[in-house]
Formats: C-alpha cells, structure tokens, sequence
C-alpha cells in the first residue's frame, strides 16, 4: 500500500558523482584526477534547499553503493578492481561490489566514507527531503567482494557448490568446465587509454553474465561486467521454481536491505525488479517495511502485462511507466505518434495509474536537449506537463535536465550517444553553470535556460500540492474534441478535478501557433454541470484566461505549449 500523503512525490534523480563536479577538464577516458569527481560532502544546505524550491520530495543518489571501479584504492583495505571486466574508469554504478559500503570515489575522507553519506541522509532529510538509493537485487559486480559486511555475514558466493550449474541454495548460476573470456573488443577498443586491460582476468568455472547469458563469452554489449544472482530459479530447465525452503539468496538480500533501512533511506530504486522473481519482493518488502512502514519501493519494470502483479503481488509502492506513456510522449515530439493514444494509455492502466513513476529522462535514457531526442528543451513542455499532471502518481527528473543538459561528448566507454555517461569521470556543463562551484543560482544561465528552470520550477511545485493532481479524478477530453474535429491529433487536454476545484490541462504538440475549439464532453456535463458557464485562470501563465460558455471555448495555443487553467466557480 502507498504511505499517505498530502504530496505528489516528486523524484530528482542525481549521479552523485557527476552532480557536484567543478573540474570542466572532460578528457574522454579521463582518470579521477584529471576529469575530477563530485562528493556526498558538495551536496550542501545550499543544493539541498534549491532542489527543496524546485519542488522536490526525493532525492535518488545514484551510484552510492561501492561498485567495481578503475582506482585504486587499496590503501585503504579496499581491493583494486581488474580492468578488464570494468566498463569505463568510473564503473557501471549497477556492478555492486560490496553492498555494505559506498564508493570510496564520492568521500572527502576516504575512511570516513560511510559517516560522509550518513551525514548526507540527515542533511537531505533537515531539508524534510526524503532519500533514495539503488538496490541491485539481479546482478553484481565479478569481483564482488564485501570487505564491510556485518560480522557474520557471508559473502555472496560463499559456500556455492561451484561443480554445479544451478542449486537452489548457490547463490550464483556456474558454467562448470568453462573458464569467463573477457571480451575482445574491451581491450581492443580502449588498449590505449588502458595499457592494463590485459584480457587476462581469471575467472573458473565461468559465471552467467548478469542479463542472463549462459555463456562463458559474453560479448561486449552484454552486461560482461556482472554475474546474474540465483533466487531459485532453474533458468535452464524451464524455468523451474525452488522456493521452499526460503534459498539463501533471498535471505542475503534482505538483510542488505534492512541494512540501508536501519540507515535511515527513506526508498529503494530497484534495478531490473522484473528480472528478480516476484515472489521474492512478496516476501522480502513486508520485512524491510517493518524496520519503516513509509518506506517506498520503486520498480524499474518494461513489462506493462507485468505492472499489476508487480504492484499486487510484489508490494511494490510505484513502477517505471516507460513503456507505455513514455514512448508515447518521445515520439510524439516527433509527429510519430498521437494524442489519442494517450487516453488509451490511461484506460489501459484504469486502476493503477497511482502507481505508475512517470519521466521524461534518466540515466538510462537520452538527453531531452540532445539532438538524439527534441534537440530544443522547451520542446518537450508539453510532455514534461503531462507527465506532472495526468495523474497521482509520482514523477520524475534528471539532474541538468532542467536547464537543458545535452549530454555532449564521447565520454570514454559511454560514447556519444545523446545521454550522461555513467561509466566515465565526467561533467554536466550546462549543469555545471547552475550549480556554478556550489553557489547553486542562475548568474552563468542564458535566459533560455532560466526560463526553462523556472517552467519546471513551476510545474513540479504545482504538481506535488495541488490537491486536484495529488488525489483528483482524471477525465478524457480529447477524444470526444479529435472525433469532433475541434482539433488535431497534435493537441491533448483533459481534466483533473475534486469536490473543490477543477483543472483544463491543455498541450500543443504543434510546431506552430494555432486556434482550437473546444467542448466538455456530454458526461462530463452531467458530472460537473458547473461548467457550463465558467471563467479559468491559467496555473502555468498567469496572464492567461479563459471563458467558457455553454461547455465551449475558444483558444489560441503557442508552439509547444502546456496551460494549467483552473475554473473560479
């Protein structure tokens, strides 16, 4: 069940060790040194009380845990990595290699690292901003290897009967017989910037490579970096379920998870939760529930057959809605798509819609002002409207995104590729001049992207305390208004109301002005009879108004544009 709240909640994505970066340096393949890093220590009062004004509730620090990375950090007791099954210098955030602690490249104080986060946690939440952080539940680094694990506790693998392909109890999937090949192209293609990458990383027998390729060479667009965890499952032979008793890697997982909850984290996003058996977060969320009742747990899922059992079944408070409204929105920045897909989108999902964690950017995907998606950040306000408004549940930005962050440059292993790197020491640049060496203002922003900043400075303040998005009803209006002809299929609106108030929620995805017509359907006559003759005030641009007589109105709509009007009855 969904902690009550007053709220939308409102997610600020932050790869932490991008975020607080001031070295501007970006080297492709550049060394901690060279290109810098960000630390839990920059993310001050200042930061914390801006993002509080943006109108966040959470903050996601992504990339806290210690994963396999380039640096050495054996002085401090901290096992170096091989390079040779390390994407980037940075590492894949997702390769975990101790779930216990956090990664060292993120402390002032190398071994004070977990104080430096814990005193984090306590700066997030005297801003009454809540903390989330990822949990890996399907994979982990290949060198997993927890040197800060509670006395007691047994690392992952530890006692697996490695001359067998699958037990129940193994915590690893073994491939007896075979010894792991590091992929070719990974010392072939970085062989310059890393002289080390000698493609000699022993590993026997080999373990199945984390996107569950049984194969003791998986290639380099695999996920060759990581090793799939065993939760009972026999992939191989059809999928065969061994639940009972309760396999040790259930019982591994939740004790990591009631570790991070006696923490003090207030969420969990949880990596590929679709690729972890469901019966497993049916067990396991009840109990780290009772450390905290308001804990929230985040799916990342792509399966929308999946949402209800994952929500009913899994306990999950809310899922990634990629699949589905996403899509739908990217493309139809791009004219491949209409509007009246939307509301079949929400029919589709009538019921769980209050579930459903709603973006337009992550760490996965590109960058809204790269030229792989809108190019033009403003672009995507009418997308970034509807994803803020159309319903209960929470929604979602990326760190950059709104002033408009491209994600330029072939970082390292990360490429060009219109996103973030998450593999490479890197920096935001746009970013960087919000942030402006902590000062966190708009002094070094273009009047574009202060404007830019203040739309979503406006639409997610709104979003997370107006009562008629945080607990309204939703109602369709654009597919009675399309088949009406009163508008294209370039332009949605639709309703969201209470007792008390109602909102017009209207988006043109046109790339130039136009006039629309447009009526309150019959139902919704009879439903909110005190329209019929009504004035409006737009929420989004307060110098627009609206009159409505006899359920219809009139207006000229701007180039992607979004209008929030709220009736004065």
């Amino acid at each position: 069940m969904i902690p009550t709240t007053s709220k939308k909640v409102v997610v600020y994505q932050m790869l932490t060790r991008l975020f607080s970066n001031k070295n501007t340096t970006n080297k492709p393949y550049g060394t901690i040194q060279e290109n810098g890093v960000g630390k839990f220590n920059d993310i001050t009062d200042t930061v914390l009380v801006e993002l509080k004004k943006l109108g966040i509730t959470h903050v996601w620090y992504t990339g806290v845990l210690e994963h396999a990375i380039m640096t050495d950090y054996s002085a401090f007791g901290i096992k170096k990595d091989d390079p040779d099954v390390i994407k980037g210098r940075a590492g894949s955030p997702y390769a975990i290699k101790d779930y216990y602690d956090v990664d060292p490249d993120l402390a002032v104080d190398v071994k004070n690292r977990m104080n430096e986060f814990e005193q984090l946690i306590e700066r997030t939440h005297q801003q009454n901003l809540k903390v989330i952080i990822d949990f890996i539940p399907n994979h982990v680094a290949r060198s997993y290897q927890s040197d800060q694990k509670p006395t007691g506790v047994k690392d992952l693998g530890e006692g697996d009967d490695q001359t067998k392909a699958f037990l129940p109890n193994n915590n690893f999937y073994y491939l007896p017989g075979e010894s792991f090949k590091v992929p070719e192209e990974s010392a072939a293609i970085t062989k310059t910037f890393f002289p080390e990458k000698d493609g000699r990383y022993q590993e026997s027998p080999a373990k199945v490579t984390g996107n569950d390729q049984f194969t003791s060479s998986p290639g380099i667009n695999e996920w060759f970096e990581t090793v799939k965890l065993n939760y009972g499952v026999d992939i191989l032979n059809n999928k065969t379920n061994y639940f009972e008793p309760i396999p040790n890697t259930w019982e591994k997982m939740r004790d990591i998870l009631v570790f991070w909850a006696n923490k003090k984290v207030d969420g969990f996003r949880c990596d590929v939760a679709e690729m972890v058996p469901v019966e497993f977060w049916n067990w396991v969320i009840p109990q780290v529930k009772k450390v905290n009742p308001e804990i929230l747990f985040i799916a990342e899922i792509y399966n929308p057959d999946a949402y209800r059992k994952y929500i009913s079944t899994g306990g999950f408070d809310y899922l990634y809605e990629k699949v589905l409204l996403y899509d739908t929105l990217r493309l139809l920045i791009d004219k491949k798509r209409n509007t009246s897909d939307i509301p079949e989108i929400q029919e589709r999902l009538n019921g769980v819609t209050q579930h459903m964690l709603h973006f337009l950017e992550n760490h996965d995907e590109q960058r809204i002002a790269s030229p792989f998606f809108a190019g033009n950040p403003f672009r995507a306000i009418p997308a970034m409207t509807i994803s803020a408004t159309i319903d209960q549940g929470p929604v979602m930005i990326y760190f950059g995104q709104e002033v408009g962050e491209p994600g330029k440059g072939a970082e390292g292993f990360g490429g060009e590729d219109g996103r973030t790197t998450i593999f490479d020491y890197w920096s935001a640049p746009e970013h960087q001049k919000w942030y402006n060496n902590g000062n966190c203002n708009d002094s070094l922003l273009s009047q574009g992207q202060k404007d830019l900043r203040q739309y979503y400075q406006t639409i997610l303040n709104f979003a997370q305390s107006n009562e008629a998005i945080v607990g309204g009803k939703y109602a369709d209006i654009t597919t009675y208004n399309v088949e009406k002809a009163n508008f294209g299929n370039d332009v949605h609106a639709f309703l969201r109301y209470t007792e008390n108030e109602v909102l017009l929620i209207i988006n043109s995805f046109n790339d130039v002005p136009m006039q629309i017509e447009l009526v309150i359907p019959e139902n919704l006559q009879v439903t909110l009879p005190k329209l019929k003759d009504s004035k409006w005030k737009d929420q989004l641009n307060q110098t627009n108004e609206l009159e409505v007589k006899d359920f219809k109105t009139s207006l000229s709509l701007k180039p992607y544009s979004s209008y929030i009007f709220k009736v004065q009855l």
